[in-house]
C-alpha cells in the first residue's frame, strides 16, 4: 500500500500507454464513443502525472493557496487522501465510465464535468489565489481536459448519445463531486498528525 501511496501517479502513466495502445489496436472495433470515454481516462493519467510528478508540486500548492496551511507538507491534503480522491474516486469512475460506455452515458457525463472542474480550477482559481501564471495540472487541462470535454457534449448531442435521464442523473452528480468528492475529502481526511507527509519535492519551490 505505501508504494502504491508513492507511486500511483507513476503507474498511471504507465496505464495510460496500456489504454493507448489498446485504443490503437481496437479502434476500429469500437465506437466513437467507447474511444471519447477511454480518451478521457488517459487525459486522466497524464493530468496527474503533471500534477504529482511533473513537475509534481500540486499538493504543496494546493495546500498553500486553497488552505493557507503553515504544514502543506501534510494538512489538510496529505498523501492517503491524495491516493483515495485521485485513484479510488478518480480512477474508479473514469474507469467505469469506459467500460460501460453508452451503456451508462450518465458516468461519462459526471467525469467529463469533473475534468471541466479541474480545468476552471487550474485556469482561474488558483492561479488568481495564488497569483501565478501555471500551477501543476494547468496544461494538461487546458490541452487535454478542455478540448475533449466540448468534444464530448458536442458529441452526445449531435449523436442524441444521451437520453433526458442521463442528463437528470449526471449533470447533479458531476457537480457534486466536484465539491463534496474532492474538497470535503479532504476536509474529512485532514490530520495534522498524519504519518502520510509528502516529501519535499511536492512542496511549492522556493523562489
Amino acid at each position: 500500500m505505501q508504494f502504491l501511496r508513492n507511486h500511483w501517479f507513476d503507474v498511471g502513466i504507465f496505464l495510460a500507454g496500456i489504454v493507448s495502445g489498446y485504443l490503437y489496436l481496437n479502434q476500429h472495433n469500437l465506437s466513437a464513443y467507447q474511444i471519447i470515454v477511454w480518451l478521457s481516462l488517459v487525459t486522466l493519467f497524464i493530468h496527474q502525472f503533471e500534477e504529482y510528478r511533473f513537475p509534481g508540486y500540486f499538493p504543496g500548492m494546493m495546500n498553500t493557496v486553497m488552505f493557507k496551511s503553515e504544514i502543506p507538507d501534510r494538512f489538510p491534503l496529505n498523501m492517503n487522501s491524495a491516493l483515495i480522491i485521485n485513484v479510488g474516486e478518480g480512477w474508479l469512475l473514469y474507469f467505469l465510465a469506459a467500460f460501460f460506455a453508452e451503456k451508462a452515458v450518465w458516468l461519462g457525463i459526471i467525469t467529463i464535468l469533473v475534468s471541466c472542474g479541474n480545468t476552471i480550477a487550474h485556469t482561474f482559481l488558483f492561479n488568481i489565489k495564488g497569483k501565478t501564471l501555471y500551477n501543476p495540472g494547468l496544461i494538461t487541462a487546458l490541452i487535454l481536459f478542455f478540448p475533449l470535454s466540448v468534444y464530448y457534449f458536442y458529441f452526445i448531442t449531435v449523436h442524441r448519445t444521451a437520453q433526458s435521464w442521463d442528463y437528470l442523473i449526471g449533470i447533479p452528480l458531476g457537480l457534486a463531486l466536484n465539491y463534496f468528492g474532492i474538497l470535503k475529502v479532504i476536509d474529512w481526511l485532514a490530520n495534522k498528525n498524519t504519518p502520510y507527509v509528502f516529501p519535499k519535492r511536492f512542496l511549492v519551490p522556493k523562489k
